[in-house]
């Protein structure tokens, strides 16, 4: 079963919702976000990323990163710019992006289902990471952005949401990126039937935030040890999520790029990939259409790459992955990629970025070739999940993005 629980969030008056929402900390720089919160003393990046506001940074101790964080986000809660919910609710939180709609559920989710497997993972965290969000979450006293979770879609449920939401929602505006956001209250006894329906639900597969769920899980162990009554009651027992039908989601492609050909001339290189893959020449599309499929962008040129090999029978539906093919036949044993999850010769491209972004990178000679990846599935994730294995680093890219500063957990 899954436990999702009502929670008293903390949240924007509605006046201003659109002004507090923000992207998530983790896919801008703090360039970036100082820019997008210059001028706007409310953006939630002055809590997710608190860093944009101390000129010094990165030659700051990491604790006032921190401590910054917690000061702003009580400034707004002073100011009444936040303020929590007097009862605990549910929400659904509708994006719509490019036409197309997905509708989740705002809900705390249990830390001890996570730890127990129930919460199900597909990537691995890099520990630096994870210490930067259990470091934050402990500070502000708060999971201040959603772990975004999937499950496999039920009838009962997506009725229920229906029903919600043909009423007036609570927030709705569209962000400067064109995405449109809207939010609707869910008290009883909407929230129960909501929360009686997930309790049939089997399994929840986290589709982002892995580092937000194990930080979240690791604050709660530290505060179990010190707490002389634990319970699993005890807010800090839960992690804010938003829970979506896994039909509706959109996963994108998530690209490679490598600094150099590892000591290979271009020629060499070309002849090395002939091996495993075919290579065809001027592939104008740039984007792969189809599994086992590859975009290579080499010195001005887009080549498309088909894996030419047959994979041997395995119960490892990782080997599978397109992803593993590109690193297990090319990055690997051509480049040198040992390890993409700490190796500083590769970067990897969200997919919202396009082909621009990878012809950028290469043009420039900061890198030597990138590669456009066709996109992981939702049931390749869920597969992969359910074997308790983990995938490649950077395998899925999931768009749109969850918003945060509309809703706050207070543990």
């Amino acid at each position: 079963m899954a436990r999702i629980v009502p929670f008293r969030a903390l949240r924007p008056d509605r006046h201003y919702a659109a002004r507090i929402a923000a992207l998530p900390y983790d896919v801008i720089d703090v360039e970036e976000a100082r820019e997008i919160a210059g001028g706007n003393p409310w953006s939630f990046l002055h809590v997710e990323k608190s860093e944009i506001d101390l000129p010094d940074y990165p030659h700051v101790e990491e604790g006032s990163v921190f401590q910054t964080a917690a000061r702003n986000l009580e400034k707004m809660r002073e100011k009444n710019i936040l303020c929590q919910d007097p009862e605990p609710c549910l929400y659904v939180y509708a994006q719509e992006m490019a036409g197309r709609r997905q509708y989740g559920i705002v809900a705390a989710v249990s830390v001890r289902e996570y730890e127990a497997g129930l919460i199900k993972k597909h990537e691995h965290t890099r520990a630096d990471k994870e210490q930067e969000r259990i470091g934050h979450v402990d500070a502000v006293s708060a999971q201040t952005g959603p772990v975004f979770i999937a499950y496999r879609k039920r009838g009962d449920i997506d009725a229920i949401v229906s029903r919600i939401a043909q009423s007036p929602p609570e927030y709705d505006f569209v962000a400067s990126d064109g995405i449109a956001h809207r939010v609707w209250v869910v008290a009883d006894p909407a929230a129960g039937r909501l929360t009686a329906a997930f309790a049939q639900v089997p399994a929840l597969y986290i589709a982002d935030g892995h580092h937000r769920a194990a930080a979240a899980a690791a604050v709660a162990r530290r505060r179990r040890e010190r707490d002389p009554v634990p319970s699993p009651d005890r807010p800090y027992e839960s992690f804010l999520a938003v829970l979506f039908p896994h039909d509706q989601l959109r996963i994108m492609d998530y690209n490679r790029a490598v600094r150099d050909l590892h000591g290979l001339s271009g020629s060499d290189f070309l002849a090395r990939i002939s091996e495993n893959f075919k290579v065809f020449a001027d592939f104008s599309d740039r984007s792969p259409r189809r599994r086992r499929e590859f975009g290579m962008y080499l010195d001005g040129t887009w080549r498309r790459l088909v894996f030419r090999k047959e994979l041997p029978v395995s119960p490892d539906p990782v080997r599978a992955l397109d992803v593993s093919i590109l690193q297990d036949y090319l990055l690997g044993p051509i480049l040198g990629i040992g390890d993409p999850r700490t190796d500083r010769r590769i970067d990897f491209i969200g997919g919202i970025r396009g082909m621009e972004e990878l012809e950028r990178l290469v043009d420039s000679r900061r890198f030597a070739v990138a590669f456009s990846m066709y996109p992981t599935t939702m049931g390749e994730l869920m597969g992969v999940a359910d074997t308790g294995l983990v995938m490649p680093p950077k395998s899925t890219w999931f768009e749109p993005k969850l918003r945060s500063g509309l809703f706050v957990h207070l543990i």
